[in-house]
């Protein structure tokens, strides 16, 4: 059965590392510059997150992320270093528009916000099965319930994108014409959206029932098949992560105090 989450399996050492370990590091990548405050702490994140997908081989998974995220950057770069309230030293002139310093570098940190926290994200959900998050979480003493919607969150996108692969070939093998100039694809594409709306509520009411069979809102204490083992290197990364965040929360303290 073909896999509706964005994990693959490389067999590499961060897939290998404990979900609850990896879950950590995203949460630390995300919280360590932010309370840093600090531009190069971004950037240094990023080159470790960078690293790790490099490792695990999934850097170009994170290709097609990081595009549509950089459509909305570069829109956020324009808007502020040309229109930003407080922009008075112009670094660049193209004709009639002038792009100031103040601005850019505004962007700039938004930019390095963004793509730290995408690539933090992408080192989660690229390497870690969308099963063994939601076990660690039901393991901790959180809902099954809340478990079902984090698993679902992940599973949407590759989920509505197969479902539209499927219902494209098949529209294709009808006859319809879906490559060509870009009328020609909106015309083809214009006709999936019912067809995939619909799929998804069937597939929803579905995936209800079969949870419902399965007992998924039964009282007991529930039991898992794979029993999970935290290793040694599992306790010392997280060990660093927990000691990482606690030392920028006493820089953000001492920067307050002083």
């Amino acid at each position: 059965m073909k896999s509706i989450s964005l994990y693959e399996e490389k067999n590499s050492t961060l897939n290998h590392l404990d979900s609850g370990c990896k879950m950590l590091y995203m949460v630390a990548a995300i919280l360590v510059p932010a309370l840093i405050g600090n531009k190069w702490a971004n950037v240094a994140v990023i080159v470790l997150s960078i690293f790790l997908l490099t490792i695990s081989k999934v850097l170009r998974k994170t290709i097609p992320v990081l595009s549509v995220s950089g459509i909305v950057i570069l829109t956020i770069v324009i808007i502020q270093g040309m229109f930003r309230a407080g922009n008075t030293t112009v670094v660049l002139q193209l004709g009639p528009a002038a792009f100031y310093k103040e601005g850019l570098l505004y962007s700039l940190g938004i930019a390095l916000n963004v793509f730290n926290i995408l690539l933090a994200i992408c080192v989660l959900i690229f390497t870690t099965k969308p099963s063994d998050m939601v076990e660690n979480f039901i393991e901790k003493g959180f809902s099954p319930r809340l478990g079902y919607v984090f698993i679902s969150i992940f599973q949407i996108i590759p989920q509505m994108m197969e479902t539209m692969n499927t219902i494209t070939d098949a529209q294709r093998s009808r006859g319809m014409e879906t490559e060509g100039s870009l009328l020609v694809r909106i015309k083809a594409f214009l006709p999936l959206i019912s067809p995939v709306v619909m799929s998804s509520l069937v597939d929803t009411k579905e995936r209800a029932i079969a949870l419902e069979v399965r007992g998924f809102n039964a009282k007991t204490k529930k039991t898992f098949l794979n029993e999970r083992k935290v290793t040694t290197t599992d306790k010392i990364i997280n060990l660093l992560l927990i000691a990482a965040v606690l030392a920028s929360v006493a820089w953000r303290v001492k920067l307050w105090l002083g």
